[in-house]
């Protein structure tokens, strides 16, 4: 540390009202460990990491003449855990039914056209734009069939600076819409690995401070067979070692009769759909290779599991990217927030564009307030502000096992933070200003976060940084 009067080269102190989750809490467990500081202050050292947080009062001297910017609150970066970029066009897309009637009359179209070279260039300039817009600072992305989207998609991510977990989706069988999507069962473990090979940690060389990593993403099991899961399982072997990651979907859709679960079910004769990626694919929940399950596996949506299914993905470290947003826009039901969190198992939340409509992940917290407050009987809850201030940053950093760098303000940790000024967005600054509060203390920090989080819309982040530099939205 420098002495007194000296600062050290690069460092920036950042004053504002700061509020995270410290430390490492269980989900249970994250009203505890909220920290608000009204006037706090966050130091980042030339390095991109964060050297002190704490009250502006008491600011080490050693930091007393570095550069000082301020705002009104300062936040860690949002974490979205499932977005689709191939679907960065197709929010608001009407399907005219539940989510596979949506995939084949919206999706499976859209995504096609990200084959053209041109096309999927300027829609990773767009996806990412829209990354910085709505402080998303890192993000579990399904990815596009087509490699020479995915490097688009890389190249405008490691040139805006942000983090990105990614894979191509990988589809082995699928109905005549999704015909152009379609691979071999050979020629798609030929593209993973190469993906692999070419992208993981391709900044750094360490997946465990890499911008830029990889994942296999199956779109999910009907999109596959049980030849294709036995190659993935193989493949992921070796890849998790080098600290790949697996990502797909999960018990999504519950139409009865005909639905996502429904057709899982009866096409593999399984007694649970998370069997299919734990290696047990085989009639009668038969083992027919080994599991994609561990700490960097996340599923999305989990919406009806079974008990033994949260069970299983609490005891090997398995995540669930929550998506209430794109439930309600499909139809999907409501993944009950207390039976799943109690279970022990990570839940995060996702954007899921495009059956999302909300970039903003704080956005998607306020959906996930709304939905769980309105489920049926005693399960009905009230999600505590720390819930989703949690849900929205740390947990997800917890499901892109990167919890060590960044999710919160703890020092030692990268920069990854956002700025926000209220006079950006006038009805965030009225409803902040003149909103009422409790004259308790306490309940009225809970009521102003509830309130930053659920009012905040995008024109109100003023800066998104990410390893202590400011993020750069790419041209169009």
């Amino acid at each position: 540390m420098a002495d007194r009067g000296e600062v050290a080269s690069g460092v920036r102190v950042y004053r504002a009202h700061v509020f995270h989750i410290a430390g490492a809490p269980a989900q249970t467990d994250v009203a505890s460990h909220l920290v608000s500081l009204p006037d706090g202050a966050l130091v980042v050292d030339g390095e991109g990491m964060i050297a002190w947080v704490g009250p502006w009062a008491s600011l080490p001297a050693a930091y007393a003449d570095a550069p000082v910017t301020r705002a009104d609150y300062l936040l860690p970066g949002f974490v979205d855990s499932h977005v689709h970029y191939p679907q960065s066009y197709a929010t608001a897309a009407h399907g005219g039914g539940q989510l596979l009637e949506w995939l084949d009359h919206c999706i499976f179209p859209t995504e096609a056209r990200f084959a053209d070279p041109d096309f999927a260039n300027r829609a990773a300039r767009y996806f990412t734009r829209r990354r910085i817009a709505a402080g998303t600072t890192a993000a579990m992305v399904f990815g596009s069939a087509f490699p020479v989207a995915q490097d688009a998609l890389y190249r405008a991510t490691l040139e805006a600076g942000l983090r990105v977990v990614s894979g191509r989706g990988v589809q082995t069988v699928g109905p005549p819409a999704a015909s152009s999507l379609l691979t071999s069962e050979e020629r798609a473990i030929e593209l993973v690995a190469d993906e692999i090979d070419r992208w993981h940690a391709v900044d750094t060389g360490d997946p465990c401070s890499a911008l830029v990593q990889v994942a296999i993403v199956p779109r999910f099991s009907l999109s596959v067979t049980q030849r294709t899961l036995a190659a993935m399982g193989e493949l992921y072997e070796e890849a998790q070692l080098h600290g790949v990651y697996f990502h797909s979907h999960l018990n999504e859709n519950n139409r009865k009769g005909d639905g996502e679960i429904a057709a899982v079910l009866g096409s593999y004769g399984v007694e649970a759909y998370l069997d299919t990626y734990d290696g047990r694919f085989l009639p009668g929940s038969r083992m027919g290779g080994r599991s994609l399950l561990g700490r960097r596996s996340s599923l999305a949506h989990a919406v009806h599991c079974q008990p033994r299914e949260l069970a299983r993905m609490a005891e090997t470290g398995t995540s669930i990217a929550h998506c209430p947003t794109s439930q309600l826009f499909l139809g999907s039901g409501t993944m009950p927030w207390r039976a799943t969190v109690e279970t022990g198992v990570n839940v995060a939340l996702g954007s899921d564009i495009g059956a999302g409509d909300e970039w903003l992940i704080s956005r998607v917290a306020g959906d996930a307030y709304k939905v769980h407050i309105s489920e049926s009987g005693d399960a009905g809850t009230a999600l505590h502000p720390a819930e989703l201030l949690f849900a929205a940053t740390l947990a997800g950093a917890r499901a892109l096992d990167m919890e060590h760098a960044f999710g919160n303000l703890d020092a030692g940790k990268d920069a990854d933070f956002l700025l926000i000024e209220t006079s950006r967005w006038e009805p965030l600054e009225g409803m902040l200003s003149m909103g009422i509060r409790s004259d308790d203390e306490e309940q009225a920090t809970l009521e102003e976060l509830f309130t930053l989080l659920v009012g905040l819309r995008q024109p109100a982040i003023a800066g998104v940084y990410v390893q202590g530099k400011r993020a750069v939205a790419p041209e169009l």
